[in-house]
């Protein structure tokens, strides 16, 4: 007696409700009589499963019987539900698919309890398309090339290794491994145009596995995302969202009731972006090069309005 066949012929089961005896011995390519033995075995050991004689007639178990009752409870089942509702809410490929199927394995037919939506106004089906490409590009290790635009504007043609999906601060990000600069870089995908499969994708990771094996000297390093040590100055009206974004230890009160915060932050177009979103409330104090930046383009802004 195979147990893999017995717990297949519960999940027929719970799909279809009814199936009959021949209709499982030609499914698993067994006798009649060995069903009904495996009907019985799984009778004995609790599961609530019967057999009815006559026209509609057939295997079936009973109306509230779920499979994994004993390995999770009915709040375990909400909380797996209610996570798979919030990655459909976000419109992530496939999510609708396991949700529907789990909703039936669980025997929920109230599900549809909250709404939690991620995804920006006016997104549709191109956002759901670019999300299953990328979501294939990182499980098939494929390099993708797209337009990008940057946050001044600019479109440059990109090449990468896209590795994977993140949710920061409200918008959707795609870590990837740039192939122009051999890094990590990360790319908002709202602003990620004329997104395609390269042709040649395996000999360019190919060669790009190769030279890290080289640069070893043994085995492949695993590359770990960079990030910028920050000391940021927040004014006491910024309080609220020092602590809701940055963690409790990182944040220091001074004694004139503004806040020291220090933070280790990937870099990217999306952080100055970040930064400027406190306003007049925050000041860069290290490093140099962000403090520039950051003066860079306020000075850009006080000319604009100058005028």
């Amino acid at each position: 007696m195979q147990v893999s066949r017995l717990f297949q012929v519960i999940y027929i089961l719970l799909e279809r409700g009814t199936v009959t005896a021949p209709e499982l011995a030609e499914r698993f390519e067994v006798s009649v009589r060995t069903i009904y033995r495996d009907v019985e075995a799984l009778s004995q050991a609790g599961v609530p499963i019967y057999a009815s004689q006559g026209k509609g007639g057939g295997i079936s178990l009973a109306d509230r019987f779920v499979l994994n009752k004993s390995l999770l409870s009915d709040k375990e089942q909400d909380e797996i539900l209610f996570a798979l509702q919030s990655w459909s809410a976000a419109q992530f490929p496939d999510s609708d698919e396991v949700f529907s199927k789990l909703s039936s394995l669980f025997r929920k037919s109230s599900t549809n309890w909250i709404e939690v939506d991620f995804s920006s106004w006016g997104s549709g089906q191109k956002q759901k398309e670019l999300y299953a490409l990328l979501k294939q590009a990182i499980l098939e290790h494929k390099v993708i090339s797209f337009t990008y635009i940057s946050a001044a504007g600019e479109r440059k043609n990109r090449r990468a290794a896209p590795l994977k999906l993140l949710f920061k601060d409200r918008a959707w990000y795609v870590e990837t491994h740039s192939l122009e600069q051999n890094a990590l870089r990360t790319f908002k995908i709202t602003r990620m145009l004329n997104v395609r499969f390269e042709h040649d994708d395996g000999v360019e990771l190919q060669k790009l596995q190769q030279s890290k094996v080289e640069a070893a000297g043994t085995e492949v390093p695993t590359d770990k995302p960079p990030r910028i040590a920050l000391v940021l100055r927040v004014e006491p009206a910024g309080a609220y969202r020092i602590v809701d974004e940055f963690k409790e230890e990182d944040i220091s009160k001074q004694e004139d009731g503004s806040f020291l915060v220090t933070a280790d932050l990937p870099p990217g177009e999306w952080l100055f972006q970040y930064l400027l979103s406190f306003g007049d409330l925050l000041e860069v104090i290290e490093p140099a090069s962000v403090r520039m930046e950051i003066k860079r383009q306020t000075e850009s802004m006080f000319k604009k309005y100058s005028r």
